[in-house]
């Protein structure tokens, strides 16, 4: 595994901010890393990156143990931080060739600066300093700089923060490149960047992992509740629907169709057709409705919100 937390704790005083998570991530996998504010993805996060140590459990990535073999950890990962820390009285070009130089890459460096500045459209802001850029080119910056040393792991918090359209579709496409070789762990608040780029997603609550399941059964990861999608041939008697066993609430979308919100993982729709037959209604259309990756977020992580 690229990246493994056993049973990791994490305590600021009295305060637990972790609690007891554990994960593994594998190669050529991007994973989502999902919570509301303070659920503690970003001590997660510092935590694989050596910024700061567990109060207990261990961390492994690519095989070295974060607080045993920081160094080597260190020259496998690269990491953009939420709040990403530039130098902006340095140009692009020499911001790089100094991120480079950190990194030992010796005669590979000026090769490898133009490498990030292709990759990450930063091509014609290199001789810029970087104060001058938009915060959309700054995230390039740090997403150029995350990568300058070819890392194994990629760890990005908030990675798309300040970005317009066009450079969201690019930066979405270069991460799901990146991720074809690489381990990329991201963090937003963007569930249909998640949707778009992420193969993986492991939600945290309180400091624990309530949900982690591939991206494309998400809508399974809450079973509390069901919604059927149905319409009916003419009005119907919207109270009697909402008295049958089961239903939560019944919500119209016209004077014949409805979303009808149902508890547990009891499926109501042989009930529905016995309501359309007793209240003579046939039924044109009836399904489920899959629920969205935002609206399984919320049900999930509801108690801290």
């Amino acid at each position: 595994m690229s990246i493994e937390a056993k049973e990791v704790s994490r305590l600021y005083g009295t305060q637990k901010a972790l609690d007891q998570v554990s994960f593994s991530i594998s190669q050529g996998e991007v994973a989502a890393l999902l919570g509301p504010n303070g659920a503690g993805k970003s001590t997660m996060m510092k935590i694989l990156t050596c910024y700061l140590p567990q109060t207990q459990g261990q961390v492994s990535v690519c095989g070295f143990d974060v607080v045993i073999q920081p160094l080597e950890v260190r020259r496998r990962v690269g990491y953009l931080p939420e709040h990403n820390p530039l130098y902006l009285e340095m140009y692009v070009r020499e911001y790089l060739e100094f991120v480079a130089g950190i990194h030992k890459l010796g005669r590979d460096t000026r090769k490898r600066v133009a490498e990030m500045i292709g990759m990450t459209g930063l091509s014609l802001e290199a001789g810029k300093k970087i104060g001058a850029l938009s915060k959309g080119y700054r995230q390039r910056v740090g997403l150029a700089q995350a990568l300058i040393h070819n890392p194994s792991v990629l760890i990005l918090d908030e990675p798309t923060s300040g970005l317009d359209p066009n450079q969201l579709e690019e930066i979405r496409g270069l991460i799901r490149n990146i991720g074809r070789e690489k381990t990329v762990l991201l963090s937003t608040h963007i569930m249909q960047e998640v949707e778009a780029m992420c193969d993986r997603v492991i939600i945290i609550n309180r400091g624990q992992v309530v949900a982690d399941a591939p991206t494309h059964q998400v809508q399974l990861l809450n079973q509390s509740s069901r919604i059927i999608r149905v319409n009916f041939d003419k009005p119907f008697p919207i109270q009697s629907l909402r008295k049958m066993d089961g239903v939560v609430d019944v919500i119209p979308g016209s004077e014949t169709a409805c979303r009808i919100f149902t508890q547990g993982q009891r499926d109501l729709r042989h009930e529905v057709f016995h309501f359309a037959v007793n209240n003579g209604l046939v039924i044109l259309a009836m399904d489920h409705e899959e629920q969205s990756l935002e609206q399984v977020f919320r049900q999930l992580t509801a108690s801290a919100t």
